[in-house]
């Protein structure tokens, strides 16, 4: 039984997170006070990792925290990369806002460090859940 209200009360709290870091993330690409370009452009990366490990951790529960933070920063990684490339099915899902803000649309190599804070603030924030 106490197993099954720490899982239900890990799931809440994910829930809940989201429901925290999806208005935080959105709200810093629509931004426009000092300093937005760096809030559009970069920090928000940090809000798009810690969206993403929070989804895994929510679906995949098995996973520790370090694997879904590690997998979050892979994948965000090779996203990031394949803004190098254009064919055109990929240029067609960026061609919406949607589309942009998960693949995005040019490469930057400043993202980085950004991706990795979000990565460990997603680590310590399931770890701290879980």
């Amino acid at each position: 039984m106490a197993l099954l209200f720490k899982y239900l009360y890990a799931k809440r709290v994910l829930l809940v997170s989201l429901l925290i870091v999806i208005p935080v993330g959105f709200y810093s690409k629509f931004y426009s006070g000092s300093a937005h370009t760096w809030v559009n452009n970069s920090l928000c990366g940090v809000f798009y990792e810690i969206f993403w490990c929070l989804i895994l951790a929510l679906f995949f529960k098995q996973l520790k925290p370090l694997n879904i933070a590690l997998i979050v920063l892979s994948l965000t990684c090779v996203l990031e990369f394949m803004q190098l490339w254009h064919p055109p099915l990929l240029e067609l899902l960026r061609d919406n806002f949607i589309g942009v803000t998960i693949l995005g649309n040019s490469f930057t190599w400043s993202d980085f460090p950004y991706f990795f804070v979000g990565s460990l603030v997603g680590y310590f924030w399931i770890n701290k859940i879980s």
